[in-house]
């Protein structure tokens, strides 16, 4: 019973630092895109939004095991994709 708690405990872990690197990079890439388009707005909000999460992640990340940051980069990857098409799809609805 106790192991079976430190491995969902272990799990909603990893599933929270995947999510961080995952809204990070997310936002960056959107970033990215509405820096290109001139989109002020946008681009303030994500920038504010980076630097907030950033601050969550670096204890995090730089504290981790190499397994953590296997999957924080994992996140940040899904983040990068997920996050160009979010933009774009914003710019042209």
């Amino acid at each position: 019973m106790v192991i079976g708690l430190l491995k969902v405990n272990k799990m909603k872990e990893q599933i929270k630092l995947f999510l961080t690197g995952f809204v990070q990079v997310f936002l960056v890439s959107m970033n990215i895109v509405f820096i290109t388009n001139k989109q002020i707005i946008p681009l303030v909000i994500t920038g504010f939004f980076i630097s907030f999460t950033w601050t969550i992640n670096v204890k995090k990340v730089a504290f981790g095991t190499m397994m953590d940051r296997v999957i924080y980069s994992f996140g940040a990857a899904s983040g990068t994709f997920i996050g160009y098409l979010a933009a774009n799809y914003y710019l042209t609805h």
